[in-house]
């Protein structure tokens, strides 16, 4: 892992820096990813659900303590037989292709061990590409690849499983000192 690099949990602080990326990330997508901005010159998320439902899980990465990504992980498998699912992944430009992203993703993974599938659209060609890499170097190349071609979801599905370790969890989220 890159030594300035920081990957955890997020909490309710990270909200609205979540958000933000979250806006870049679709725009990122724009050509691939069919979708408008609102009124309000957004494309909008739905995050409510990673501070309500347990089964959700939103991570944040730092580097040298700036928002240099983030990860969603679900239970919304698209597949039988797997348990979790890698929602949403996303590095800040300026942070790809240094390691941020696979050592990231890794770190995740392995928060979560289990079974898992990851998706990436049809079109998303360098998504795969990096998917495939990361979960090679995870997995020692043990996983499976499925296209789904129909229903509400299309793309590459990449189904694996991450077995725990002794150093899998993630640190807890910075504390705020007491006022």
């Amino acid at each position: 892992m890159p030594p300035d690099l920081s990957v955890r949990r997020a909490t309710p602080a990270d909200r609205l820096p979540l958000q933000r990326m979250l806006e870049l990330y679709q725009h990122d997508l724009s050509d691939i990813w069919d979708q408008d901005l609102d009124l309000h010159g957004v494309f909008g998320y739905a995050l409510d659900r990673y501070w309500q439902d347990p089964a959700c899980t939103p991570h944040v990465f730092t580097v040298a303590g700036s928002y240099a990504g983030f990860a969603l992980v679900d239970a919304s498998v698209k597949l039988p037989g797997g348990e979790h699912w890698m929602d949403q992944f996303f590095v800040m430009k300026k942070y790809r292709r240094r390691g941020v992203g696979r050592a990231a993703a890794a770190a995740v993974l392995a928060a979560h061990p289990g079974r898992w599938q990851v998706g990436q659209m049809a079109l998303n060609t360098a998504a795969q590409a990096f998917w495939r890499r990361t979960i090679e170097g995870c997995t020692g190349g043990r996983f499976s690849e499925q296209v789904l071609a129909s229903g509400w979801w299309q793309g590459l599905v990449l189904s694996f499983e991450m077995p725990p370790q002794a150093d899998n969890r993630l640190p807890d989220p910075p504390t705020r000192p007491a006022r």
